[in-house]
């Protein structure tokens, strides 16, 4: 459809639309970077790189892939508590897209080994070049989360796994510090301290 100069009320309201659904994909923003880690990944600290924004995702120059085989596995600590609610996956329209996602919550330094037990949840996974495909998890099970590892299994058939974006949706509470309280205690008793006020005992009746 052809517009006149300014933007049409339909631009505007799609515009609005993707920056709604940009801002839901934005626990990538809670995501303690320093602790991040991604095992089996062929270049040192690409694994952070696929989590951004929403928007960013059709970045292709920003991707991780695995080294000795098909298998990764990302240890994806929060800076607070979280609420997962979905996740998209997006990779190459061919055999190196991942073709099962298992996650895992509060797993600290999860390794391979680890990754044999029975997960939270296990998707089958579509090919979705475009970052689109939304794969809601069951929320009673994620909504106290602050370790969520996800791990990848297999691929489509490729000697190795490309993925270039990993969204996350989801809700995000700050931490609680607990404060601790110091009490002291005495070795002994000071009797000086602890004078007793003499008192005549009275017996109340109800009658």
């Amino acid at each position: 459809m052809a517009h006149g100069p300014g933007r049409c009320r339909c631009c505007g309201e799609e515009a609005a639309g993707g920056g709604e659904r940009g801002a839901a994909w934005g626990l990538y923003l809670r995501i303690d970077r320093q602790r991040l880690q991604c095992l089996n990944e062929r270049r040192e600290g690409s694994g952070a790189l696929v989590f951004r924004a929403w928007e960013e995702r059709g970045d292709r120059a920003k991707f991780v892939e695995s080294d000795d085989d098909e298998e990764l596995l990302f240890n994806v600590p929060f800076t607070g508590t979280v609420k997962l609610k979905g996740v998209i996956v997006m990779g190459e329209d061919d055999g190196s897209h991942p073709a099962e996602m298992r996650l895992f919550r509060n797993i600290p330094h999860m390794s391979f080994d680890d990754a044999a037990r029975e997960p939270e949840q296990t998707f089958s996974l579509n090919r979705d070049p475009a970052g689109e495909l939304e794969y809601p998890t069951k929320i009673a099970r994620f909504s106290n989360v602050h370790h969520l590892s996800i791990h990848f299994p297999k691929n489509f058939g490729a000697e190795t796994t490309k993925i270039f974006y990993i969204g996350l949706k989801g809700e995000w509470m700050e931490a609680h510090r607990h404060e601790v309280t110091i009490c002291s205690y005495e070795a002994s008793a000071n009797p000086a301290d602890h004078r007793l006020e003499q008192f005549t005992p009275q017996t109340h009746f109800i009658s």
